[in-house]
This record gives C-alpha cells, sequence and structure tokens, in this order.
C-alpha cells in the first residue's frame, strides 16, 4: 500500500482510531494485523519472507540470550546473517551475479549459459532485513536483551509506517516503544499531520512533477545534451531528496500520531560543506547502520592511514550495493568513497589554498563555496544512480560537459525542447517555484522549528497556511507517479 493512495487515506484514519479505542493489551495484535494488511495489499505472497525472518531472528536472538558464552551464541548469530543475506542475495542480487558471470565468462571467449531466475523483488526486503540484522547483533554484543513476546518482535519488524522504506530503526529506540502504552494526544496529533502533510507535499508536489522532466530525459539521454542534461541531472537531486525524505517525512508523522517517535532521516543535506557532512545528513538511518555494522567493525579510523581509507572504500562499495543489483549503484557508492578519501587526502592543501587566496576572511563566501563544491560532487554522484545503465551514466556526463557551450540551440526552434526538458513550460514553473518554496523553508528552519514559529501566530493565520498547504497539494499535485523511489531497493 502506498502513502499517496486513496487506500492508505481510509486505512490510516481507521487504523488509528481502533488503536485508542482497544486495551493496551490487545493494541500489539491489532497494530501487527494492520501492517500485514499494508505489506500483504501489495503481493500477499511476500509476507511468507518477511514472516520467515523474523521467526529466524526471534528464535537467533532468543538462543543467543540463554548463554554468556560467546562461542556458543555465535552459530545463532551466523544463522540469522545467513538466514536475511540470503534472502537479500536470492531475490535481489542473483540475477545480477548470473549475468555478471556470464559477461565474465564471455570477455575470455567462453560462451555460457547460466539459469537466470526472473524473480520479482519483495518491497523493502533490504530495509526490514538489515533492521532485523541490527536487532541480533546487538542482541549479541550484549548493547540489548532479547525480546520474548514474539508478538512484540514482529510488530518491530513490520511496523507499517516505517516497513517498506525506513527508517531504518534500531531495537533498542522502537521495541520500547511499543512496549510502553501510549495516549491519545491532540497537539502531538495536530504536529504528527503537519509532519505527514509537509512530506506529502514534497513528495507529489515536488518529487512526482520533477519526476516527469528527469524522466523525459533519462529515459532518452541521446536526444539531449549540454544544458538539458545539466538540468536534469540537478532535478533529480531534488526528486530523489524529496521523494525519499517526503516518504521519511509521513513515516515518522504517522508512527507519531501513535504515539511513536522514530528517528530523523535527513536534515538537509544539500547545504552540507563536504561528503563527510552530507553522510552525517542524508539517509542518516543507513549510514548510521554502516558506520556502526560495517565500518566499525572493519577497525574505522582507528588503524593505519591504508587501512582507514580501506574501510571507508569498502563501506561506500557495499553501501552502492545495498541499493540495487547494478553497475551504476556499485560505481555511484564507490564515487563517494573516494570523495571521502581524497578529501581526507587533499584537506591540508585545501586549507592551505583557501588562506592564500584570502578566502577565509569571508566566512560566508568560504561556507558558499564548500556547500556548492559539494553539491556538485552529489550531483555528478547522482548521475551514476539515475542512469538506467552505465552506457547511458557515461553519455550523460560526457556530453553535459561537451554540450554545456552549445548555447545556439537554447535560442533556436528546439528551445522548448531544450530547456524544458521535453515538457510544458508550465511543469517546468511549478518544478522551479516548488523547489524554491522548500528551500526557504529549509533556510527558515535553521533558526529553529519553523513547526513551532507558525504555531506562535494567530489562529487565522496557522490554518491558513495548513489549508493553503493542502489545497496547493490538490492543485499542483502530480498523481500519476505514485511509486516512491527507494520502494526498489
Amino acid at each position: 500500500m502506498l502513502f499517496n493512495s486513496i487506500e492508505f487515506l481510509l486505512f490510516f484514519p481507521t487504523v488509528v482510531i481502533l488503536y485508542f479505542l482497544l486495551p493496551f493489551r490487545f493494541r500489539w495484535a491489532w497494530l501487527l494485523a494492520a501492517s500485514y494488511f499494508f505489506y500483504g495489499y501489495w503481493n500477499p505472497k511476500y509476507l511468507l519472507l518477511i514472516i520467515l525472518s523474523t521467526a529466524i531472528d526471534y528464535f537467533c536472538g532468543i538462543m543467543i540470550g540463554h548463554t554468556e558464552d560467546k562461542a556458543r551464541r555465535r552459530p545463532y548469530l551466523y544463522l540469522s546473517l545467513l538466514a536475511n543475506l540470503g534472502l537479500l542475495f536470492t531475490f535481489k542480487y542473483l540475477g545480477f551475479f548470473t549475468h555478471s558471470v556470464q559477461a565474465g565468462f564471455s570477455l575470455f571467449g567462453w560462451q555460457t549459459s547460466l539459469p537466470v531466475m526472473e524473480i520479482l523483488l519483495p518491497v523493502g526486503i533490504s530495509f526490514y532485513t538489515f533492521q532485523t540484522m541490527s536487532y541480533t547483533i546487538d542482541v549479541y554484543n550484549g548493547v540489548l536483551k532479547p525480546e520474548k513476546h514474539f508478538g512484540i518482535f514482529a510488530l518491530f519488524v513490520t511496523y507499517f509506517p516505517q516497513l517498506v522504506a525506513g527508517p531504518i530503526e534500531r531495537a533498542g529506540n522502537l521495541l520500547s516503544q511499543l512496549n510502553t502504552k501510549s495516549q491519545f494526544d491532540y497537539f502531538q496529533t495536530l504536529n504528527g499531520l503537519k509532519r505527514m502533510v509537509w512530506g506529502m507535499f514534497k513528495k507529489v508536489v515536488i518529487a512526482d512533477n520533477l519526476a516527469v522532466l528527469v524522466n523525459n530525459v533519462y529515459n532518452h539521454p541521446t536526444d539531449f545534451e549540454g544544458i538539458s542534461l545539466l538540468i536534469a541531472t540537478v532535478f533529480f537531486a531534488f526528486q530523489i531528496y524529496c521523494d525519499f525524505s517526503g516518504y521519511s517525512d509521513i513515516a515518522i508523522g504517522a508512527a507519531q500520531i501513535m504515539g511513536v517517535r522514530l528517528m530523523e532521516n535527513f536534515n538537509r543535506p544539500y547545504f552540507s560543506k563536504s561528503i563527510s557532512e552530507f553522510w552525517k545528513r542524508w539517509h542518516i538511518s543507513l549510514s548510521g547502520w554502516f558506520r556502526d555494522y560495517v565500518y566499525i567493525p572493519l577497525g574505522g579510523n582507528r588503524t593505519l592511514k591504508w587501512r582507514w581509507y580501506y574501510n571507508l572504500f569498502i563501506t561506500f562499495l557495499v553501501s552502492g550495493l545495498w541499493h540495487g543489483a547494478n553497475w551504476t549503484y556499485i560505481v555511484w557508492g564507490v564515487l563517494h568513497g573516494v570523495y571521502l578519501i581524497f578529501a581526507i587526502l587533499l584537506q591540508p592543501y585545501r586549507s592551505a589554498l583557501a588562506s592564500r587566496l584570502g578566502i577565509t576572511r569571508f566566512p560566508d563566501l568560504n561556507k558558499f563555496l564548500q556547500v556548492f563544491t559539494t553539491f556538485v560532487l552529489v550531483c555528478f554522484a547522482w548521475i551514476f544512480f539515475r542512469a538506467n545503465s552505465i552506457t547511458d551514466a557515461f553519455y550523460v556526463t560526457e556530453h553535459t560537459v561537451t554540450g554545456i557551450g552549445n548555447w545556439k540551440e537554447m535560442f533556436g526552434p528546439a528551445m522548448g525542447h531544450i530547456l524544458f526538458l521535453d515538457a510544458p513550460p508550465r511543469l517546468f514553473l511549478i518544478a522551479i517555484v516548488t523547489i524554491w518554496l522548500m528551500e526557504c523553508v529549509h533556510l527558515a528552519q535553521r533558526h529553529g522549528s519553523i513547526t513551532e514559529r507558525i504555531a506562535r501566530n494567530p489562529v487565522w493565520v496557522r490554518w491558513s497556511i495548513y489549508y493553503g498547504s493542502v489545497v496547493l497539494i490538490l492543485l499542483l499535485g502530480n498523481f500519476g507517479q505514485k511509486q516512491f523511489i527507494y520502494f526498489q531497493f
């Protein structure tokens, strides 16, 4: 079930009303049933997978908790990791692996015909398997006591607001809240609804309108060059941010209404002054997962320098692979790993150059240059993330540069095709204005919560803003582009 659907508009109020009407001892069962319905609405067959993953990790957690001896605990940890990674490999990577092996053999002139299984990827499998793996690892490391109530544990795995696209919650945060009785709170509900409306605005007004423009170019890249490719790439940067952070906002708001606080997943990432800062602001739950369960176990930065660089590279390589079974995602992850390594290597030289040029005497200019440079690097990497193939990605990178100077086409008969990305000028204008509006909100957030600032205004001002936001969604929203980008992961 999608957040931006009529079905969810009927489903969510029903769940919330009955949740608060039911005695506390029955609430977990109601939420679990609702979560299974929410997930199974897409494809009931894949409920078996999530139930299997839940049962294995519950069993492993209980068995690990029965002994203090790590040697006796270890087989259950391995069983959990093997089961979850096995599900991921089978449903997400098996076809990619088979095709890659065949391509590798063909380079040496060996023709092979390996069986290829075309399996529909279960929605959200990368999210819930990582969430359950973190639980088992935390129990194994003694960070967390195993959850003995199977129903509560199953609800932790399947909690519907964040089930299919995160945030990837830690058991220490979510399990304790699911075990705590919450009362209906008017102001908490109002704030949750505001968050959901803001997320919906980002999704259907900004992201889904941008999707039309971006798809026109990236699905037929050879029809464009220069400025069109550049605009489409920048638009994709905002599309994926609004699409994914919009989902997170709706998830956080929905959970807040039911008295659960999910972790923040985004914090104005395009205002980052470095790639390192970007990853502290973008998909925070995933970057934190890779930090705690991949980067630090590899040794982190408390090791020899070459090993530190290796740890960064491997972490981002795996991060790219997590996003999808395609070489484009792997290159995207590798690029971010290389960015971070070069940032460390070049830090003394960059500081010396900025000082010599006198840029450090102008803090605002220095910050702007850092933010701009980071945004350019991120956008370059997004080319590989969005492109349908490596060939398309290389075409975009090459022809963005070589075609950027061909300004004559901008003022020729093909001006609409080039500038407006083969879409109506109205759509282009909506994209520009709504991005500007969102960035104004982000700038205002630097000085405190904008929700709290709005709340200090008179009633007529507050509700004019709330109703105005809903009207904008209804008038400008693109309700034909329903799928969230991260559902494919």
